[in-house]
């Protein structure tokens, strides 16, 4: 069996922040290197979320790496070292594990991102982006309705939506999308000219809306739509630098 060859820390942080240019974003927490671990890497793992099982999934595969969406860090989080977060530090503490988690850019990025390869795994070509920070994604579609639309949506990643239908059944010509806890993206999609608005989640205002406005509003599940950007990204960069790559997925229902 070939080893695998390894590259510097530093060099896999410039390697992913050359890639998703996480200055141009205003965040929720830190985009790049969370948690030091090892100088040297060879093994990288990629996940949605840094969790606890996640990080045990990567120790077992003797990861020197983890690149995640969604960090440990957060703006506004109680700072202290206890609890969940005192055991999903130690483990990577105690295993020398680097951790890499991006947010907004992994979402942004217009061929690896969340927003680009939940378009890709959907069988859509985007030609627009809307809202903010150009988070959003839009492309011409082809259902005969909303029913056809959530069936190709839930067929493709697997899992149940949550389907709010307007008063007038209407052909979809042009969909939007924006993965993850993107409702808030709704108003948005609707100025944008979608026909329907696809995300990760619902909050109780966007069933009236999907109602009055005629546009429809599918909520897939936030980890479900965010399933494919890291390992997308991760996958091109490890091998660019000849790095082994695994991606990891812990079930979530949300």
């Amino acid at each position: 069996m070939s080893h695998p060859s390894h590259t510097d820390r530093d060099a896999l942080l410039a390697a992913f922040d050359a890639e998703l240019q996480p200055e141009r974003f205003k965040d929720y927490g830190p985009n790049g290197l969370q948690v030091e671990g090892r100088r040297e890497i060879a093994r990288i793992v990629s996940g949605v979320t840094a969790s606890r099982a996640l990080i045990d999934a990567a120790v077992a595969a003797r990861a020197d790496a983890i690149f995640v969406h969604h960090g440990l860090f957060w703006r506004g989080m109680d700072g202290r070292v206890t609890g969940w977060m005192k055991q999903r530090l130690q483990r990577l503490l105690a295993h020398d594990i680097n951790l890499f988690a991006y947010h907004l850019p992994l979402d942004a990025h217009a061929q690896w991102g969340n927003n680009a390869q939940l378009g890709r795994v959907l069988g859509w070509q985007p030609d627009q982006r809307f809202g903010e920070q150009d988070l959003g994604f839009a492309a011409p579609a082809d259902f005969a309705d909303v029913g056809a639309l959530a069936a190709h949506v839930q067929a493709a990643l697997g899992r149940a939506a949550t389907v709010v239908a307007p008063e007038q059944v209407r052909p979809i010509r042009r969909v939007a999308w924006c993965t993850g806890g993107a409702q808030g993206f709704f108003e948005s999609a609707i100025a944008a000219g979608a026909d329907a608005f696809i995300t990760g989640e619902i909050s109780e205002q966007q069933t009236h809306l999907a109602r009055e406005t005629g546009v429809a509003f599918i909520a897939a599940g936030h980890h479900a739509t965010e399933r494919y950007g890291a390992p997308a990204l991760a996958a091109h960069v490890a091998q660019r630098l000849g790095l082994e790559h695994r991606f990891i997925d812990i079930d979530n229902p949300a």
